[in-house]
């Protein structure tokens, strides 16, 4: 995680608490309504469609214009991508349909620990360490189960500007790799605007919340997912973790026209 000076901050503006409370109300609107269908559709559809709406709903609501490029794999994938703040999970959730691993202190936030329960996400412990096989079972279920599942394994975010580097530990699951899995790699390109929209520095998660919700300018993503890959072709967990990056890091240096990125 990088430093940021409060100042540089986009200015909110007069009617930014306006945005705000019109946000709030929108979003409670719409996770009503999502978990009313939830539960209705649940006896007759599975997996239920409506965690994936719901994060695609949220990133509308905050004013998130998604475009896509390359060819997503839909099941039997471990997504791999760049990480800048919580924005990323509808962002991808909405996309894709896919479960996320988490810290396992968000799972007792108020809704949104609730929420993430709801869309299957696994919850990782990095200080139980007597617990980590259960993890990696958890993680394994759900790939047999065919949910497509998502790490950042940066371990916190950058600016969209540079790469941090990948934790091994979060591809155990992969070494060896469940049946015919594959990982694919997604890069976030906020197109410039990532400085503007990453949660980095010291800044705590409401003063961000506020910022997001207030803001008025449109917030563009491009989701690239790149080409995928076999994890059985990979020696071990940290050759994983160093095939993913590098094709994150070559298309992130390209979407900076170039910029090195180490």
């Amino acid at each position: 995680m990088t430093s940021k000076d409060p100042a540089s901050y986009p200015p909110i503006g007069f009617f930014g608490p306006v945005r705000f409370v019109l946000r709030l109300f929108a979003m409670f609107g719409w996770i009503a309504l999502c978990l009313i269908l939830y539960y209705v559709s649940k006896p007759f559809i599975s997996p239920s469609p409506w965690p994936q709406r719901f994060l695609y709903g949220i990133a509308w609501i905050l004013n998130i214009r998604m475009t896509t490029e390359g060819m997503r794999l839909k099941e039997d994938v471990f997504y791999v991508a760049n990480h800048l703040s919580w924005i990323d999970i509808p962002i991808i959730g909405g996309l894709t349909g896919s479960a996320f691993v988490s810290k396992a202190e968000i799972r007792d936030w108020p809704i949104t620990g609730w929420l993430g329960t709801l869309n299957n996400t696994v919850w990782i412990s990095r200080d139980d360490r007597m617990g980590v096989g259960r993890q990696i079972e958890e993680l394994k279920t759900a790939l047999d189960g065919h949910q497509p599942i998502t790490v950042f394994p940066e371990g916190t975010t950058s600016d969209g500007t540079g790469l941090l580097p990948f934790k091994p530990s979060l591809f155990a699951v992969l070494a060896p790799p469940p049946r015919g899995i594959r990982i694919q790699p997604i890069l976030l390109d906020f197109l410039g605007t990532g400085p503007e929209v990453a949660w980095v520095g010291t800044e705590g998660a409401e003063h961000y919340t506020w910022r997001m919700m207030c803001r008025r300018e449109i917030i563009p993503v491009r989701v690239v997912f790149l080409e995928p890959f076999d994890p059985a072709h990979c020696n071990n967990r940290k050759e994983i973790a160093a095939t993913a990056r590098e094709q994150i890091r070559k298309a992130l240096a390209a979407s900076l026209g170039g910029k090195p990125v180490l």
